[in-house]
């Protein structure tokens, strides 16, 4: 038994206009299936597949207050594209943003509700990625990430470092998974954050069981009203444990 990362969980005040500076972003289409959910992917795209990780918004009256623990690293293929890039973001609603960062070859910017996401130099190992080269979370011990999520999805450990792990789909395609030592500890729940999905077939309690049984714990959230479950990882990082597909 394994999973899979399927798509991110984003939170929004307006899934509909964030939905759109996002599909803009990246070049993707956008679709809803009811009031209150936008939800992002690539044109032609068949849902779930590793050459991508897809985008589901979903409207909540909650502030935004901390700066996010899961984020989005785009991919650029020249310093020409990466500064286009950027431009192009500033005309669709983005900003720079200041996280800390100091002098580095990437730039950081928040979409119109203020989640950061960065805006990579060309880097060789994100060739074929598409247009989000990681899905980056913050996190005290990479390794122990590392060792969670690596046995949790069946998904490939490329790298592993007390500063910095990273995974991608054992298919070698699609965006990676990276972890990346912060100071700052998790605060309140995550505004973003992943699902995961069994495979077709898959016993949904069983996976659950396995899960909890690899670190996993409950977020103490009433989940009487939904058909998916809400987990925790070992650092808290809440996620959704989506049903077999």
């Amino acid at each position: 038994m394994a999973t899979r990362l399927v798509q991110i969980n984003m939170k929004a005040h307006d899934d509909s206009a964030l939905g759109r500076f996002w599909a803009e972003a990246l070049g993707w289409g956008l679709d809803s299936e009811g009031p209150g959910v936008t939800n992002l992917e690539p044109v032609g795209f068949s849902y779930p597949d590793p050459t991508a990780v897809v985008i589901d918004l979903i409207a909540r009256p909650e502030p935004k207050t901390v700066k996010n623990r899961v984020h989005l690293d785009l991919a650029t293929t020249s310093a020409a594209h990466q500064a286009e890039l950027v431009a192009r973001l500033k005309d669709l609603g983005a900003t720079l943003a200041d996280v800390g960062q100091g002098d580095v070859p990437w730039t950081v910017m928040a979409d119109p509700e203020g989640n950061e996401f960065c805006v990579l130099e060309p880097r060789p190992i994100y060739e074929g990625t598409g247009p989000i080269a990681a899905v980056v979370v913050d996190c005290a011990d990479p390794r122990e990430m590392a060792r969670f999520w690596g046995e949790a999805m069946d998904w490939t450990v490329h790298e592993v470092t007390d500063d910095h792990a990273s995974m991608r789909s054992a298919q070698g395609v699609g965006p990676y998974l990276e972890f990346v030592r912060t100071p700052d500890p998790k605060s309140g729940w995550n505004r973003v954050h992943l699902d995961v999905r069994p495979y077709a077939g898959d016993d949904p309690a069983a996976e659950e069981a396995r899960l909890r049984a690899l670190g996993a714990t409950d977020p103490g959230i009433d989940q009487s009203s939904i058909h998916w479950r809400i987990l925790s990882d070992p650092e808290g990082n809440e996620f959704c444990l989506l049903t077999p597909s």
